[in-house]
């Protein structure tokens, strides 16, 4: 059996809602290939980085935005909620954002195998660079250990008749200041890190986005194209 094709995007740096709104065009496009009894419907990877963003999931509590509208003025920062799963996460430059748009049922029709498939490929490309990242039982997520942990990459999806959007949050020279304005991800006990934080110096982001990319290819068994 052939292995799947999934159409890869580069966005580079594109605002939160215009990528939004074409994920929901590539999902309900798959959607309906699927409905329609297309052989192998198209799935999608994206790939890019936001304007400084907040958003907030569909389970997540508000009052973990702890900036006010003076004060996301002041960041020049915009802040959404979202269909995703997962609480508050901070989007901005220097943060690889990916979007799988995939039919899982070209792969598995298991979202928790999913999920970790995701924090698996972070954990690989961090492994290129020497940072040894983890996963925390009963905490979705990549993390570097310490006192406290910190983490790395943040991941929430959507997932409807087994297609997927939404994804992966890793930081690589992300501002960590902006993080300073949420508790993120709900949680208030650890800290938030990035691959230049790790390692003291600016990391290249095109070798990690390519090293990401390829780990998935990997993990998925996918081709692109």
């Amino acid at each position: 059996m052939k292995p799947p094709k999934v159409k890869f995007h580069d966005l580079g740096l594109i605002d939160y809602q215009e990528a939004w709104d074409l994920q929901e065009v590539l999902f309900n496009e798959l959607i309906e290939q699927k409905r329609s009894g297309v052989t192998y419907p198209q799935s999608h990877l994206l790939v890019c980085e936001h304007p400084h963003v907040y958003t907030l999931g569909k389970s997540g509590d508000a009052t973990h935005l702890l900036a006010d509208e003076v004060k996301l003025h002041d960041l020049d920062a915009q802040f959404y909620k979202i269909n995703r799963g997962g609480d508050i996460t901070y989007h901005g430059p220097g943060q690889l954002v990916v979007y799988p748009i995939l039919d899982l049922e070209q792969f598995f029709t298991d979202i928790h195998k999913y999920m970790r498939f995701l924090e698996e490929s972070v954990i690989e490309t961090l492994a290129n660079f020497g940072v040894q990242g983890t996963r925390i039982e009963g905490l979705t997520g990549v993390w570097i250990l310490g006192i406290p942990p910190r983490k790395i990459a943040a991941f929430g999806v959507k997932c409807s008749r087994w297609v997927t959007m939404h994804g992966i949050g890793f930081n690589v020279n992300t501002d960590l200041k902006y993080f300073n304005q949420i508790v993120p991800c709900g949680i208030s006990d650890k800290e938030v890190t990035s691959l230049a934080n790790e390692l003291t110096e600016a990391v290249d982001m095109a070798e990690v986005k390519k090293l990401l990319v390829v780990s998935m290819m990997n993990l998925f068994g996918f081709e692109l194209i």
